[in-house]
């Protein structure tokens, strides 16, 4: 069965889409525009002294040098501000992978964040969280504590996943949107796409294993803000944008979402290059 979303041009695709689109010119433009974002709903939090919470990815990575020197140029403090890692890869333990593993989000976020912003403005360490495959009762608790999330931000899986919350066409709807914060296997295609996107595809040295926040928590976050920008999001946007709501792809899920956009670029809303 073929679908003909698949074959949309840029204007069937930014037609009737099931959920916002956003089409920018390139993925500097994009990321630009996200650490924008991160920085004045922080910066309105700030002056109105409410904390912020952010759901952050490891995937689009291009918003945080930006965020860094607009935090750093302008001085904006982060104290009252959480930063909730999405996810972490796991070794076959199902332990965190060491934080000077190529592929540690942990590592990741201490080389380009957290060590990069001015030491009087940075959020103290227990307000930069991952999840903990020791505890996944956590990161729920902890979002409940501090009154729910300002923004999900986020990419979009070859699968359709978001985080690490892989397709599951065992569940209903409900069930899936149900699942918190869980240690799961990988898929072969993630674990493939992954490979090929972030890891020079070595594939057999690829994690099996990853903790995950769950696609409740980014469902019940007040926005959603996801992107993407690499070849094979050109299929993935398409899906996304007018696919049948489906536990098979889980973004789907997300269409209906009151504050969720998708940002992508021209190249992406391009059929060919």
């Amino acid at each position: 069965m073929s679908h003909a979303y698949y074959q949309y041009n840029k204007e069937q695709l930014l037609k009737e889409p099931r959920l916002p689109l956003i089409c920018m010119p390139d993925n500097a433009t994009v990321f630009q525009a996200m650490a924008k974002e991160m920085f004045e709903e922080i910066e309105a939090n700030n002056q109105a002294g409410k904390k912020t919470v952010f759901i952050c990815p490891v995937g689009p990575v291009g918003q945080y040098p930006y965020f860094v020197d607009m935090v750093n140029e302008r001085n904006l403090s982060l104290k009252d501000t959480w930063f909730i890692n999405m996810d972490e890869y796991l070794d076959d333990d199902k332990k965190w992978i060491p934080v000077d593993h190529p592929l540690s989000f942990h590592g990741f976020m201490e080389r380009t964040v957290y060590t990069k912003i001015k030491p009087e403005l940075i959020m103290p360490e227990e307000q930069r969280v991952f999840p903990d495959p020791e505890n996944v009762g956590f990161i729920p608790e902890l979002i409940e504590k501090l009154g729910g999330v300002d923004i999900a931000f986020g990419g979009i899986g070859i699968n359709g996943h978001v985080a690490f919350n892989e397709a599951d066409p065992s569940l209903s709807p409900e069930e899936f949107l149900a699942q918190k914060t869980r240690v799961l296997t990988i898929t072969p295609e993630t674990r493939t796409a992954n490979a090929i996107g972030d890891f020079g595809g070595a594939l057999e040295d690829m994690p099996r294993y990853c903790v995950t926040i769950g696609i409740y928590e980014i469902a019940h976050a007040r926005k959603i803000r996801l992107g993407v920008f690499r070849n094979w999001h050109r299929a993935v946007v398409r899906r996304t944008a007018y696919g049948e709501p489906s536990t098979d792809f889980p973004v789907s899920l997300l269409q209906n979402h009151p504050d969720i956009t998708l940002t992508l670029t021209d190249y992406v809303a391009a059929l060919t290059d």
